[in-house]
């Protein structure tokens, strides 16, 4: 025991009998140590020259327990430390002056923290006493716990909690983007305090992903501790299909067209496709969301249907897609052939326009000599009516030898050669009809009964000067 100790009766004597209070003691009045440091307890006397340090005793002050020594420093005999710290207590390392009476607490424990006093016996001076608190800092190990899985539709509902437990009472905050509402809980324990803080939100699509961390603050460490955890909320969107939008794609015997299915959702959907009112056709190839169509053909033609789901639900989308016969294959024409092919399409519409105008020219000078040889027949077929009718006049009055003078002219000049002219247009071969030859045979056998004299035309002399044409006709 410490009272049968022959130092410790020295010391206490020393301690109720200084002769003088000249110096003092330096010490800190709050050190802190974080839990499982060791713990430095200063206490450094600061006298007169020539004063030394005899001991220092170290005693832990309980409320209403008294005190419990600690160690005792002494200059000849070294250090003793009590049965209760024994292993726990030393001497700082390097060795430091003699009047340093500190201590070094190894590995301190939450049941370490409290008041601790330092007593220091000198000679000539005497005993002095100073007094510090050992403060304990438990850093918290904080915890985020999730709540119930989160569906886009759900009201209110907890994404995560987190919970730190420490020594004096951890801050928790939240750090994200997404917009919710915080609460808090404080629970007390006999040597230390718990926060819980709760983050509700209304779960929306557009928060998948996002980051929510729970920031945890001590003095107990050295930097803010952080948990992130990024929120996983389930959705489906609606699902569309694309691929079909250019109709100069779907034309019999085009290759790689394909039909592309597009959504969202978490968890990642599954595609399935499908064929309104019939199967698909053969060689179509499914890949996911995409439907890979074979070199085309008519058969190709139908409506398709995507068909989306996951865990939270199901969507799809369709559309009807036409396969068009009369697709005309892709030609890649540089700038020179494509002059090339503009010159030649030029001088093929000038030669034909040249060929236009040569047709309706001789169309137009066709016409017109028609038109000429019209209106020629026409003059010459009046003129041998005229004369025609000229000639029938006078064979239709009847005449006699006696009745015309000798000397008295028939018909002019002109006359016989108006009947020349119809002789030479009656002649065979003309293409005169039947009739019109008869009356041109008529004329030329009363001709037979004519003479010209002179520029004139006189009946021959017979005998009863009397001449019957061939219908009859009395001349």
């Amino acid at each position: 025991m410490w009272q049968q100790e022959p130092w410790l009766v020295l010391f206490l004597v020393i301690s109720f009998t200084g002769l003088c209070l000249a110096g003092e003691l330096e010490t800190s009045a709050l050190v802190t140590v974080v839990l499982g440091q060791d713990a430095e307890l200063p206490c450094f006397y600061k006298g007169e020259p020539g004063e030394q340090v005899k001991q220092v005793a170290w005693a832990r002050v309980g409320e209403g327990e008294g005190m419990t020594e600690l160690a005792l420093l002494h200059d000849t005999y070294g250090l003793h430390v009590s049965p209760a710290y024994e292993g726990r207590v030393e001497r700082p390392s390097p060795p430091r002056d003699p009047n340093d009476g500190a201590v070094l607490l190894r590995n301190a424990v939450q049941a370490d923290e409290g008041d601790y006093e330092c007593r220091v016996s000198t000679f000539p001076a005497g005993s002095f006493q100073a007094g510090l608190h050992l403060r304990v800092l438990v850093p918290p190990l904080p915890t985020l716990n999730l709540g119930p899985s989160l569906e886009e539709g759900q009201g209110r509902t907890l994404a995560a909690s987190c919970t730190a437990e420490g020594s004096p009472v951890p801050s928790v905050t939240w750090d994200t983007a997404v917009k919710g509402v915080i609460t808090s809980r404080l629970s007390n324990h006999p040597r230390s305090a718990s926060v819980t803080s709760e983050f509700h939100l209304v779960p929306s699509r557009t928060m998948n992903g996002q980051p929510l961390t729970c920031v945890v603050s001590h003095p107990g460490l050295p930097e803010d501790k952080r948990i992130t955890h990024m929120l996983q909320v389930a959705f489906l969107a609606e699902a569309s299909v694309w691929g079909h939008e250019d109709p100069e794609l779907w034309h019999v015997g085009r290759e790689g067209v394909m039909l592309k299915c597009v959504s969202e959702g978490q968890p990642p959907p599954s595609y399935n496709w499908s064929r309104l009112d019939r199967p698909l056709p053969s060689g179509v190839r499914v890949d996911g969301g995409t439907l890979g169509f074979p070199p085309l053909v008519v058969e190709h033609s139908g409506t398709y249907v995507c068909h989306v789901s996951n865990e939270v639900s199901s969507r799809s989308s369709q559309v009807t897609v036409t396969v068009l016969e009369d697709e005309a294959p892709p030609v890649d024409v540089d700038v020179v052939s494509a002059s090339v092919v503009a010159v030649g399409v030029i001088a093929a519409l000038l030669l034909c326009l040249l060929v236009v105008v040569v047709v309706l020219m001789s169309r137009y000078h066709r016409r017109k000599a028609q038109q000429m040889t019209q209106k020629y027949e026409e003059e010459l077929t009046l003129t041998r009516e005229n004369s025609i009718r000229r000639l029938h006049s006078h064979h239709a009055e009847p005449r006699t030898q006696s009745e015309e003078p000798e000397g008295r002219s028939y018909s002019t000049l002109t006359t016989v050669r108006e009947i020349e002219t119809q002789t030479e247009l009656l002649s065979p071969g003309s293409g005169r009809t039947e009739e019109e030859e008869d009356r041109d045979a008529g004329i030329k056998q009363a001709m037979n009964h004519f003479v010209q004299e002179n520029g004139t035309l006189r009946a021959k002399p017979t005998g009863n000067g009397i001449y019957i044409n061939g219908r009859g006709h009395l001349v």
